[in-house]
């Protein structure tokens, strides 16, 4: 069993965000750091709150740590062409020495969309989208010298990504969603890793963590795909209650759950995370 935790970079301070994630890296229970990707403040707050930029502050992150794995849980596709985000990704991925793990979804947030101009489509319309991305991805991250790529949003004629990931073929790449007709199906086709979000408004809890592993293992049989090539995830926001917190992350490994990513709240304070480690160590 593995753990992680998770930090959203709003309504905070630079300095408090940093320290929880260096006192993390040395505590050798977590493996990995995780950040969430927005453009503006999420969970109803105020937007005076103020939000850091997600992949500015990944890089920070990732050069302040030296032992974390660290990703995006995760980057909207339609917020950045996949070509932009395959040179970002092979960038810090050399920058980190080989620890990144890109984490990608078709994108929800139709408020924040119209916010910045973004189209972000019909359901069908984002699934088809991140299809193709992911394939722009794996392409231009991969070990082929140059991408040709010729679908319906992207076009890329001998494309080339700048620079080689330190991970090869490329970077594990990452995909949160629940759902069961076109995501599960999507990383039972490109994916390393799969994150279920406790808290999300279908199929939660560890009931809809098994469901989506069942259906996922569908989708691998029908793809010709082992389902052990993919790390199963999932996130529990942490109740300020240490015991409790362990109690889901074994509920989690009993449903076949290889990574439990422990969602902190705020105000950051570093000293939560050891007895947070000491509950987990036990499993």
């Amino acid at each position: 069993m593995r753990f992680g935790f998770k930090t959203t970079p709003q309504n905070t301070s630079w300095p408090e965000l940093l320290d929880v994630w260096r006192a993390a890296d040395d505590i050798d229970v977590f493996e990995s750091g995780w950040l969430s990707d927005h453009f503006t403040v999420q969970h109803g707050l105020d937007p005076a709150a103020g939000r850091f930029e997600g992949w500015v502050a990944l890089s920070a992150l990732a050069q302040a740590t030296r032992r974390l794995r660290f990703g995006t849980l995760v980057t909207a596709i339609p917020y950045r062409h996949p070509g932009l985000l395959a040179h970002m990704a092979a960038t810090l991925d050399a920058v980190s020495g080989g620890r990144l793990e890109l984490g990608v979804g078709a994108g929800w947030d139709e408020q924040e969309a119209r916010a910045f101009g973004i189209e972000l489509g019909t359901p069908p319309e984002r699934s088809d989208r991140f299809e193709e991305a992911c394939r722009v991805l794996l392409g231009l991250l991969g070990p082929e010298p140059a991408t040709t790529f010729a679908g319906k949003y992207y076009r890329l004629t001998d494309a080339r990504c700048g620079i080689a990931p330190v991970q090869r073929p490329h970077p594990p790449l990452v995909i949160g969603g629940n759902g069961e007709r076109r995501t599960l199906l999507t990383v039972a086709r490109y994916a390393q890793h799969w994150n279920h979000e406790d808290g999300s408004s279908t199929h939660p809890g560890v009931a809809g963590f098994a469901r989506g592993r069942e259906v996922l293992h569908r989708h691998c049989a029908e793809v010709g795909r082992d389902p052990a090539q993919i790390l199963l995830s999932t996130q529990v926001r942490y109740a300020r209650d240490p015991a409790a917190t362990a109690a889901q992350a074994a509920a989690y490994r009993e449903a076949g759950a290889g990574l439990v990513i422990v969602y902190l709240p705020q105000p950051y304070d570093p000293r939560v995370l050891e007895p947070i480690a000491e509950q987990l160590r036990a499993l």
